[in-house]
């Protein structure tokens, strides 16, 4: 069973079982100033699981494209990648332990067809301390689901992180382990926050018999062993608790948020640890073996890194990213480039993109209609930024070059002695690479490190043995001055609910309204970025928008938020708030059958008369829009500039 049958047979599955399907949400989150990218199912689904009700139900299921950047650098072993799909289903107060285990159970032996006896789970050991008990009720339900495929279920205390696991397995088949089966935003029990839902876990894990462990990794092997003999392949968390004053208390409601990476488990189903083989990914393995006319064998790295790099700039390019120095663009640069540059050590130089991209998107034109629907332009979008790139390292290797011949890298004393001082005369002269220049060749121009390095080893010019010293100074001073930009923008969490944010996203709806009123109903939003501090948004014009249409927008949006509108929502079909009352939406967002639309009204109006602002969105919002001005401040646009081809982008605050 290929991964695309996966995919289809999980979401068929438990729609039988009760689940309305969703569609997947976009790979940059809406209104999530926390976060770059969507990193995990359940990132979209949060306002739902803190007790805002969703529009198709209780039960829901979908397949979520995730991107983790940070996994960048790991890209090359045999199962990392930066992009990948999440099947998840979720309990919002509706079934618990008793019925999610024994479905997963179900789809990944009858379904899937996977060899029970390579199946192994771990529960919750639980933390006395903080009267949270051990999770015996997972464990007896694993058992008897183990009893009836014959296998008998030995049930082993493996210990903690900080005695090693020094347990090992001991043929067990069920495994306790104390915080690695802990599910919270902020890690262990004691860094819970007050308010913040969290409970215990059981995840499922695949047997690679086939390799022995390495005791590189610990003197014996368990499931959450780093050998590479198991692999997760799926997590059912199980919030039953809320952090209190007094301490963990159980939840009224309690919630299932179940998380399967549909790589593994396809890769799984062919019994193979190399998950570059499934489907998804083994055929853009094929097209780099004939653009190449190299071996996977001999070329492994290399082609993991492109066909995880691009697979994951094509889906940023569907959702609208594309490639700059800034935030998500930035990062699609990253993966872009590096897999150029990985393109070049296999000898590919020409029509890279052209040769790559649309055997992705014939993997997954068919599942997803978006890609086929963005088919042309993301191939135009990301063979624009090849040629660009091409032409960065044309004009790197020119500087590299003009630089040393010209002497300026380096001035040099000759010293001489005059008495009791020393006079200094300095020349340019052919002196070794700096590693400050190395810096500015890739912070400025995009010239990656190990091209510099191949140019100072091509032209056998002389290599400064000091320049890494002071290339790293240069790489934290950077680090740092980013870090400090961000504000947290990589930490993830349940962001966007506090008053502050309210406001900003309540004055997004009001300034999306009156860009259309004064520029025309071209206008679409193309994205937003919401802090405690500013509001930025992206829309669709063609050309800058005058100072004077600026104006005019300001002078709309304050004289709304003085109406004192009246903030309400209501759920509709699909189909009739965008087609029949006329919603708005974001460009490239998707929606089930049912979309929650928030009106903001003035209540003094006829009944009968149409909301200032009517958009679908998932909130939140304050009650009214009078909270906008409170402690005397305005809205205020602070800036306007292209975010690229026709699209423009306006950053505004309340002051």
């Amino acid at each position: 069973m290929n991964a695309q049958k996966i995919r289809k047979r999980y979401l068929d599955y438990f729609k039988k079982q009760g689940h309305a399907v969703i569609p997947r949400a976009l790979m940059v989150p809406y209104n999530e100033p926390s976060v770059l990218f969507t990193g995990s199912g359940m990132q979209p689904l949060i306002p739902y699981l803190l007790g805002e009700k969703h529009p198709e139900g209780t039960r829901l299921v979908d397949s979520q494209t995730c991107l983790r950047a940070q996994d960048i650098d790991d890209v090359g072993d045999n199962r990392h990648t930066t992009f990948f799909e999440m099947l998840g289903n979720w309990s919002l107060g509706d079934y618990f332990k008793a019925d999610q285990l024994p479905w997963f159970w179900e789809f990944l032996t009858s379904e899937v067809g996977l060899d029970p006896n390579k199946l192994f789970v771990t529960c919750c050991s639980g933390f006395p301390e903080y009267g949270v008990p051990k999770d015996t009720e997972s464990a007896e339900i694993w058992v008897r689901l183990f009893k009836e495929k014959g296998i008998d279920a030995k049930q082993v205390e493996i210990g903690s992180e900080e005695n090693g696991y020094k347990v090992g397995d001991q043929g067990g088949r069920i495994f306790f382990y104390d915080e690695k089966n802990w599910w919270s935003r902020n890690g262990a029990p004691k860094d819970v926050k007050i308010g913040e839902p969290c409970g215990p876990d059981s995840e499922v894990f695949y047997l690679f018999d086939h390799i022995k462990h390495n005791p590189d990794f610990g003197e014996k092997c368990h499931p959450n062993c780093d050998c590479g003999r198991y692999m997760e392949i799926g997590n059912s968390v199980f919030m039953e608790y809320l952090r209190s004053d007094s301490g963990f208390e159980k939840l009224p409601a309690r919630n299932v948020d179940f998380g399967a990476g549909l790589e593994r488990i396809a890769a799984a189903a062919i019994d193979s640890d190399d998950m570059f083989r499934i489907s998804l990914l083994w055929p853009i393995i094929q097209k780099l073996e004939q653009l190449s006319g190299k071996s996977y064998e001999s070329h492994t790295e290399s082609m993991r890194v492109i066909s995880d790099h691009l697979r994951a700039a094509t889906f940023l390019a569907v959702d609208g990213v594309v490639p700059s120095n800034k935030e998500q663009g930035y990062v699609m640069r990253r993966l872009m480039r590096r897999a150029i540059l990985k393109a070049f050590d296999l000898g590919i130089e020409q029509n890279f993109m052209e040769g790559i991209v649309p055997v992705i998107a014939d993997l997954y034109h068919n599942d997803y209609p978006e890609v086929a629907n963005n088919r042309d332009k993301v191939v135009e979008v990301l063979m624009k930024e090849e040629k660009v790139f091409k032409q960065t390292l044309r004009k790197g290797r020119k500087v590299l070059r003009d630089a040393y011949e010209k002497g300026y890298w380096i001035k040099t004393a000759e010293e001489s002695d005059t008495g009791n001082q020393k006079t200094g005369r300095f020349r340019p002269a052919k002196q070794p690479i700096l590693g400050s220049l190395i810096f500015m060749l890739q912070d400025t121009y995009g010239f990656p490190l190990e091209l510099t390095l191949e140019e100072i080893a091509l032209n056998a010019w002389e290599e400064d043995l000091n320049w890494k010293q002071e290339f790293e100074s240069s790489v934290r001073e950077q680090r740092e001055r980013s870090q400090t930009a961000a504000k947290g923008m990589f930490k993830g969490g349940l962001g966007g609910h506090t008053l502050q944010h309210k406001k900003y996203h309540t004055a997004t709806h009001l300034m999306y309204q009156a860009l259309r009123d004064v520029l025309g109903d071209h206008v679409v939003q193309n994205g937003s970025n919401i802090t405690e501090e500013r509001l930025r948004f992206d829309f669709s014009h063609p050309q800058k928008v005058t100072p004077e249409e600026l104006s005019k927008v300001e002078e709309i949006v304050n004289r709304e938020i003085a109406k004192d509108l009246r903030v309400t929502w209501a759920e509709y079909p699909t189909k009739v708030a965008r087609e029949e009352k006329g919603a708005l939406g974001q460009f490239g967002d998707r929606y089930g059958d049912t979309v929650k639309v928030y009106s903001m009204k003035d209540p003094k109006s006829p009944e009968d008369e149409r909301p200032f602002s009517f958009e679908i969105c998932g909130g939140p919002h304050v009650d009214h829009t009078l909270e906008l001005f409170e402690d005397g401040k305005k809205f205020k646009i602070i800036k306007e500039e292209a975010s690229s081809a026709g699209i423009r982008r306006i950053k505004a605050v309340l002051q």
